[in-house]
């Protein structure tokens, strides 16, 4: 497996893939949508791979709908960073990651340029779970913080 980590500037989101295959084999998906064109986004995810998204404080994460509003995009507050996108159904998260979040030479391939405003939202939850990151795992760090603080105080 190859790891990957990335995040927001400010370190408030943060993430860590693991890809099955060579990143350079792998080419980002540009959506020329409004939104991610403004921001310049360009996203990686692997179905075989894993994908852990931290959260350091709540109140400063953004999960923005835009488009169809079935998936979150997952912006950070403070330094306003598109990190990623989400579809939770039935307690599943498929996720994928902005290229441009990543810390370091990331060493993917070429982006090519796809356009999901032409897909139904069915075909386009098909393509989420056919091709994104499955069962993803969010984790919040006040939240961890807090249950090891009740774990200890019921020493």
């Amino acid at each position: 497996m190859y790891k990957v980590v990335g995040g927001c500037d400010c370190g408030n989101i943060s993430y860590f893939i693991e890809l099955p295959n060579d990143p350079a084999s792998y080419n980002p998906r540009a959506c020329d949508c409004q939104f991610c064109s403004s921001h310049g986004a360009s996203y990686i995810a692997d179905k075989k791979g894993s994908l852990v998204i931290r959260i350091k404080n709540e109140t400063m994460l953004n999960r923005y709908r835009q488009g169809s509003k079935i998936a979150d995009f997952l912006i950070c507050k403070n330094c306003d960073a598109l990190v990623g996108v989400c579809y939770e159904k039935q307690g599943c998260i498929y996720g994928s990651v902005n290229i441009k979040t990543i810390h370091g030479s990331n060493g993917f391939g070429k982006s090519q340029v796809i356009s999901p405003k032409q897909l139904t939202d069915l075909e386009r939850v098909k393509h989420w779970k056919a091709f994104w990151f499955s069962n993803v795992k969010i984790e919040h760090e006040n939240a961890q913080q807090l249950k090891e603080k009740i774990q200890n105080d019921k020493r």
